[in-house]
């Protein structure tokens, strides 16, 4: 059953190459200056930013997966490393034995208390900034809507 495949009109190519490349430098950009700023990776930062903004700093290790939409064995190398450096521990689940928490330690706090006020300044700096209110409330709009539809495909 082959299908003849729907090929993008040139303006849908160049909508899709544009926002490649933009999304491409954008975390490029965002990553070197993570790691320059602060010593973490991007991995580092965006693992603290979901348990920091958690209540309890805390989040079971299969949810924390899910919200950054990394595979079990990504996460689980990425937590075994922060772990080992003192910015995360793993805590066991009371009311499921094979779950566990993944948490942030105080250092973990530091490092992300520490690297979040100049991150939000390079985001400001490289995006808003080049934006309009309304362009932001359009993009918003925009992104929450392929979201949307993502979930409702197969994966």
């Amino acid at each position: 059953m082959n299908a003849t495949p729907r090929w993008l009109t040139s303006e849908q190519k160049a909508a899709w190459d544009s926002f490649i490349r933009m999304h491409e430098k954008l975390m490029g950009r965002l990553t070197r200056q993570v790691r320059a700023d602060s010593h973490m990776s991007a991995a580092d930062y965006i693992v603290l930013a979901k348990l920091t903004e958690a209540g309890g700093g805390r989040i079971r290790f299969l949810d924390l997966a899910k919200l950054v939409e990394w595979e079990k064995s990504r996460m689980s190398h990425q937590v075994g490393r922060m772990a080992k450096r003192g910015l995360v521990a793993r805590e066991e689940c009371p009311e499921d034995g094979r779950g566990a928490f993944i948490v942030a330690t105080p250092a973990g706090y530091q490092a992300i208390e520490e690297a979040a006020p100049v991150h939000v300044e390079h985001v400001r700096r490289l995006f808003i900034d080049a934006l309009t209110q309304e362009e932001l409330d359009t993009l918003a709009r925009i992104s929450d809507r392929v979201i949307a539809h993502m979930e409702k495909q197969p994966d």
